[in-house]
């Protein structure tokens, strides 16, 4: 019995994935001819072929512009103020103990209660960039307080013997053990960044977002338009996240880091 090589691997994987897309899409497609009622569950096609008259919309480009800068507007500010913050919290433990009651109460109230004072305090122009901000910064804040603390003493030690200076210890000790710890967190983060920015934006409806666009397809019962502009999210939400995980792959290659 012959070995499969890690190219063979790699092609059944992507076989198995379009075969389980397909299966789902068989599925979609059964129950929307079972239900007859595309207000309720349009087909693939017809969802397929409203996506493709969204695209040629003059509109369609602007509202996801519109609403990808502003969510990862908002991730990118957590993404740094969490490193900042966790950074600073790892060697100030009273910067720990005041952020520790913020980000339990973040994580623990619900996003709506949020997204409601949002707008109450700040408008609905910038909410997702805000919602977002605040969904991301407890995940990539932890995570990297968690990596920094977990680092192993005996390292720090030996470097403080050597006389070893902080950006060194920085680039040869932090950095390879807080990466793992802040690739695990982006790979929640970003996800949840484009739920919550764009669950936002369907609460809020700032003109021109994608939520608003969410919005008006539920009010007039637009099931097709509903499903493509979902499709939309979800595309350019994987999008940037295999883009930007890549980088960190990169990244974490350059430093010596090993892949778990």
């Amino acid at each position: 019995m012959t070995n499969s090589t890690p190219q063979q691997d790699k092609i059944k994987k992507i076989i198995y994935k379009i075969a389980a897309a397909a299966f789902w899409i068989a599925v979609w497609e059964a129950i929307a001819v079972w239900v007859g009622n595309e207000i309720i569950i349009c087909t693939p096609v017809a969802a397929f072929r409203r996506l493709l008259g969204l695209i040629g919309e003059p509109e369609f480009r602007s509202a996801v512009a519109f609403s990808s800068l502003r969510i990862l507007c908002g991730f990118f500010s957590a993404f740094f103020s969490g490193i900042a913050l966790a950074a600073v919290s790892s060697r100030f433990k009273l910067v720990r103990t005041l952020l520790e009651p913020i980000t339990s109460v973040i994580k623990a109230t619900p996003v709506a209660s949020f997204i409601i004072l949002a707008i109450i305090w700040f408008g609905s122009k910038n909410l997702s960039a805000f919602i977002s901000f605040l969904m991301v910064f407890p995940v990539i804040y932890l995570s990297v307080l968690e990596g920094i603390l977990s680092t192993d003493k005996k390292l720090t030690e030996m470097a403080r013997v050597f006389g070893m200076g902080r950006a060194r210890k920085l680039i040869y000790i932090y950095f390879p053990q807080v990466l793992p710890f802040l690739s695990s967190a982006c790979s929640v983060a970003l996800g949840l960044s484009w739920k919550s920015g764009v669950a936002a934006e369907v609460i809020g409806i700032p003109s021109g977002s994608v939520g608003e666009k969410l919005y008006r397809a539920k009010l007039y019962l637009e099931t097709g338009d509903l499903l493509a502009w979902t499709a939309v999210i979800i595309f350019v939400s994987v999008c940037f996240e295999k883009l930007f995980m890549l980088l960190l792959k990169l990244i974490k290659r350059k430093a010596g880091v090993r892949e778990k």
